[in-house]
């Protein structure tokens, strides 16, 4: 391999690395638009706690590293011009879903879903990152909501 392919294979993995550092809220994470903000607390008691799978996010440089590579990848292919080029396009298309696939794969975590029964009566559910201690059938907790991202804490 030349040095502007090596560079292009750098680029594209320190794109992807940089893509997996984004935090994320939890449960105790509070992000910069909801400091200073005003939340509705409502009380009630943990119905049912169910694990689940959160997604992963994407910022699309999965799917960018994952082009470029598969572009550089095919161009590789074939004798000619025209076959490279075709190869390119499809392994540029080809990178791009693989790594689109792999960002969302790296990004994905483990959550919960708790059911709480409000003091009002009514019955939500929220589905967040697991928090230590772990939430139980009847424990007394707060969910908070700022209208937009809601949260369970003990």
């Amino acid at each position: 391999m030349n040095v502007a392919v090596l560079r292009r294979l750098a680029a594209a993995g320190l794109a992807l690395g940089l893509a997996a550092c984004v935090p994320m809220p939890g449960p105790a994470v509070y992000g910069p638009g909801q400091a200073s903000r005003a939340q509705s607390v409502e009380f009630g008691v943990v119905e049912s706690v169910r694990d689940v799978r959160i997604a992963g996010y994407q910022t699309g440089a999965g799917a960018v590293s994952g082009a470029m590579v598969g572009s550089i990848a095919g161009s590789y292919v074939g004798g000619s011009w025209n076959a490279n080029a075709v190869a390119s396009i499809i392994g540029a298309i080809l990178g791009g879903v693989v790594g689109s696939a792999m960002e969302e794969g790296v990004n994905a975590r483990p959550g919960v879903e708790i059911t709480i029964r409000l003091e009002s009566g009514a019955l939500v559910a929220v589905v967040q990152q697991p928090e230590e201690p772990a939430f139980r059938p009847g424990d007394r907790v707060r969910v908070l909501s700022d209208g937009v991202m809601t949260r369970v804490t003990r």
